[in-house]
């Protein structure tokens, strides 16, 4: 997704102004007589430019206060708002209807959802994911653009590589969920134990790689058990579905416990009254129910 044309000119218009207004300063580029002429500029060449603004917050207050193009007090905030850019290594791990995901690269993992401006970023990057590429991102009006430059890193990633990626997509999502605006609270964002636990155990991968974080989790709380037993049932409960068509048995409902059938039947409602039946109140929680479906 992209901004619309206009939003494109009008946050262009205020960002190749703060940057006519940083060269005027540190003196990078000869012979740009207004901002305008940054449009002629290509993006790679503006690197350095941008580095000196992103260095400190001082460009940016600098032109809040002189305000040389004389800009409204909202396009002002706007301007202001880009002290909260996000500079850095990132992975584009997903297109999506509402924005493309970029996945940074650092601990903790945070996904970024990112509209482009004027070309559409897979037109630009292509369909391959994921691609590494050097980004900073911007507010842009309760939303999240970047500031015009995606420089990508032309690496192979092995197949060990990208689940380890896919790995952190998943935390990220179950730690934050996919972060559209900036700036960004950790508190206001941070997750609960649950929401983590079902993301350490999502994939195989993931529950191998974090299996000291889910032990330590289960051991401060146990009253995490229920969600551990339920996404470790949908995992043994694929297994089973699979065996027991091998077995023959065509249609069904069972009941799991710590990755054991301990009830079978035809009826939902009998297979958890068996287990009822067999267990102390307590460790219904525990239970998981699944079925064999007949094609």
């Amino acid at each position: 997704m992209n901004l619309t044309d206009k939003e494109a000119k009008h946050f262009y218009r205020l960002f190749n102004s703060l940057l006519f207004y940083a060269n005027n300063k540190h003196k990078i580029f000869e012979g740009l007589k207004v901002p305008s002429d940054l449009l002629k500029s290509d993006p790679y060449n503006l690197q350095d430019l941008k580095d000196k603004l992103y260095a400190t917050h001082d460009l940016i207050d600098s032109f809040v206060k002189d305000n040389p193009d004389k800009f409204s007090p909202e396009d002002l905030n706007i301007v202001s708002s880009w002290k909260n850019f996000v500079k850095g290594k990132f992975y584009i791990v997903r297109y999506l209807k509402n924005y493309t995901v970029f996945l940074d690269a650092d601990e903790p993992p945070r996904a970024y959802g990112v509209l482009g401006i004027i070309t559409p970023i897979r037109e630009m990057m292509g369909r391959n994911l994921p691609i590494m590429v050097e980004a900073t991102l911007l507010p842009f009006e309760n939303r999240i653009v970047y500031d015009g430059t995606l420089l990508p890193y032309n690496i192979f990633f092995g197949s060990n590589y990208r689940r380890s990626i896919h790995d952190s997509y998943g935390q990220a999502k179950a730690g934050h969920g996919i972060i559209s605006s900036l700036p960004f609270s950790l508190e206001k964002l941070g997750p609960n134990d649950a929401e983590k636990l079902r993301g350490y155990l999502k994939t195989g991968y993931s529950r191998d790689l974090h299996h000291e974080e889910i032990q330590d989790l289960l051991s401060k709380n146990p009253d995490l058990m229920p969600v551990y037993s339920e996404e470790m049932g949908r995992v043994h409960a694929r297994d089973y579905r699979k065996r027991l068509k091998a077995m023959g048995i065509a249609e069904g409902w069972f009941a799991l416990m710590d990755g054991i059938i301990i009830a079978g039947g035809k009826e939902r409602e009998n297979v958890e009254q068996t287990a009822k039946s067999m267990l102390p109140p307590a460790k219904m929680k525990l239970v998981h129910l699944f079925q064999v479906k007949a094609k």
